[in-house]
């Protein structure tokens, strides 16, 4: 039986996690009414990460980059709680799918096709869902979204009352929010009309607004995004990057607040990738040009690149070619998936 003590225990417990939830910053202005619905804000605001992009939005490296470019969209099926065994199948049946001359090893051509191909996937995912975006921001169906409307929608899926909103654009008023949302709303209003192909008409059709959400797969979107990555980690302005601004990060973030706690790892991990992948004349300098290239997902020559990589990192007996023994010990890297008995039957399950 549980005692009146823990059970006052509990209910105050209780009581703070209710209160914490519903705690809310003073600047928030009145027209907040809920905490936002995050499945709506996230279809509506463009990501942070995007998949089978090296880089993160703000700056980061994409640690899963080498899931996504070998899974494509079976990542979600291997997920670290599934049956090895029945993940063991899942990479067999992909090295055979790799394995296009059948000669049960896989070439840096192999795996640069399949890195392509499951580049494409990504890309058509990101068609589908932004069917549904464009949806959600373009309620009239007319086919094309002002940046009223979609100022509306994104600052209703941040909590704040649509009818009040709506009513204040529509007066040109003040529409009193609070500093951090004006300053994500001012970026985005950048990219907003970035994405507006000329002849510029301020208003975004469905093709648009996909790069708008997803700058990768549009050339001028690509440029853009790359520009604002510069601009967040360049220190003394001239629109290139040193390694010693790429292994520091843009001033208020949590890594540079806590500079002397800096991960080794992080930034031996930037540091490689820099040199070795990046900066591709290594001459010490990163240029816009050069970062475009590398955030590319479609780039053919980075992707061949990436293979050689990814390759090396599990070719143990050094012949440049993947064999599935090497695949199948390596999964953790491949797949994000451990493989505990990976040699156990290798040879009579495939």
């Amino acid at each position: 039986p549980v005692s009146k003590v823990a059970k006052s225990n509990l209910l105050l417990f209780l009581i703070f996690v209710m209160l914490d939830v519903h705690a809310r910053p003073a600047n928030m202005s009145a027209l907040k009414e809920k905490s936002p619905d995050s499945k709506e804000e996230n279809e509506i605001l463009p990501p942070d990460h995007l998949n089978g992009v090296k880089m993160e939005m703000d700056g980061h490296l994409n640690k899963d980059f080498h899931q996504e470019v070998f899974l494509g969209k079976e990542m979600e099926e291997f997920d670290e709680d599934s049956e090895p065994r029945k993940n063991r199948h899942k990479l067999i049946e992909i090295f055979t799918k790799v394995d296009i001359n059948r000669d049960k090893s896989v070439s840096a051509k192999e795996m640069q096709r399949w890195i392509m191909e499951k580049t494409e996937e990504h890309f058509q995912q990101a068609v589908k869902e932004n069917k549904l975006s464009f949806r959600a921001v373009d309620p009239d169906g007319d086919g094309h979204v002002t940046w009223d409307e979609y100022r509306i929608k994104f600052l209703a899926s941040k909590g704040f009352n649509e009818k009040e909103i709506a009513e204040k654009v529509k007066n040109n008023e003040d529409l009193k929010i609070d500093e951090e949302t004006q300053e994500v709303l001012e970026n985005l209003k950048d990219r907003w009309f970035q994405a507006d192909n000329p002849p510029a008409d301020q208003l975004l059709n469905e093709e648009e607004f996909l790069s708008f959400l997803h700058p990768e797969h549009s050339r001028g979107m690509l440029k853009f995004m790359v520009k604002e990555i510069v601009r967040d980690l360049d220190q003394d302005g001239d629109k290139k990057l040193t390694l010693s601004e790429f292994i520091s990060l843009p001033v208020g973030t949590v890594e540079n607040q806590r500079a002397q706690d800096v991960d080794d790892d992080w930034v031996n991990e930037r540091k490689k990738e820099f040199q070795e992948v990046i900066d591709a004349n290594h001459d010490g300098i990163v240029t816009m040009e050069e970062l475009e290239e590398y955030m590319d997902p479609m780039n053919e020559y980075s992707a061949l690149n990436e293979a050689k990589q990814m390759i090396a990192v599990a070719d143990e007996n050094q012949n440049h070619n993947l064999e599935l023994e090497e695949i199948l010990k390596y999964s953790e890297y491949f797949t994000g998936s451990k493989l505990m008995d990976y040699a156990r039957n290798v040879h009579e399950e495939f």
